[in-house]
């Protein structure tokens, strides 16, 4: 582990603070906690701005996905 120096504001370390004892953490470990899910939101807006102008360049055609319907299973109706 590595140990990085930042600047906070006094509001939100307070807040972090705060909030680790309430949930019986450490500053350090809600804040690797919140880095991680930081990151992982990033890596799904990216892949959905991928996917996203993929069918902008390559849009859906009618009857494109029709060929499934016949094996789509919606239980008993």
């Amino acid at each position: 582990m590595k140990t990085v120096q930042m600047t906070l504001d006094d509001e939100l370390v307070k807040e972090v603070d705060r909030v680790a004892k309430r949930i019986h953490t450490s500053r350090s470990a809600f804040t690797r906690k919140a880095l991680r899910e930081a990151l992982a939101r990033y890596s799904i807006e990216q892949l959905e701005s991928k996917h996203r102008k993929g069918y902008e360049r390559d849009p859906v055609v009618v009857g494109e996905f029709s060929v499934w319907e016949g094996e789509q299973s919606w239980g008993e109706e």
